[in-house]
């Protein structure tokens, strides 16, 4: 069956077409839309993808695999991003990484068997003044201990 959006996203792309001079400058959301809904970017996404905003699927291939944000790829159901850029770093990062590859049992780039969480690193999420911080799904976290890890890794785990 080939892939489509459901009726509360079809009114969303409705919206994002609004937006742009044409179907071809809303490639972005569009792709975003797409993955809230599958989960990720898969051939048969993105050949939608290409016919909705009327691009070649090369051209959309070329996208997802140039943003880090798009997953070309099934990934865990929540996403773990670590800043690792300058304030974060010199605020102990590189720890704060190793942590969560020990309580997740992955490494950056991985997901967790139960399909739960993804572990990424970013090169800056714009919250230097909070540093160590890190980015779970769309809520930011800062200021970050092992401890406050902790306790957000595990609500991530539980059903």
């Amino acid at each position: 069956m080939a892939f489509q959006l459901t009726t509360e996203r079809e009114d969303q792309l409705a919206e994002i077409f609004a937006r742009y001079p044409n179907k071809m400058a809303a490639c972005l959301p569009v792709l975003h839309l797409a993955q809230e809904q599958h989960g990720w970017l898969s051939e048969e996404v993105m050949a939608w993808a290409a016919t909705t905003v009327g691009v070649s699927t090369a051209h959309i291939l070329g996208v997802a695999t140039f943003y880090s944000l798009y997953r070309t790829h099934p990934a865990g159901k929540h996403h773990v991003w670590v800043c690792r850029t300058l304030s974060c770093a010199l605020n102990g990062a590189d720890r704060l990484i190793e942590h969560c590859e020990k309580r997740l049992g992955i490494q950056v780039g991985e997901t967790t068997a139960d399909g739960a969480v993804s572990l990424h690193t970013a090169e800056c999420l714009a919250s230097c003044g909070t540093a160590p911080m890190m980015q779970i799904d769309r809520e930011y976290h800062e200021n970050l201990t092992f401890e406050k890890v902790d306790v957000l890794l595990d609500r991530l785990r539980k059903p």
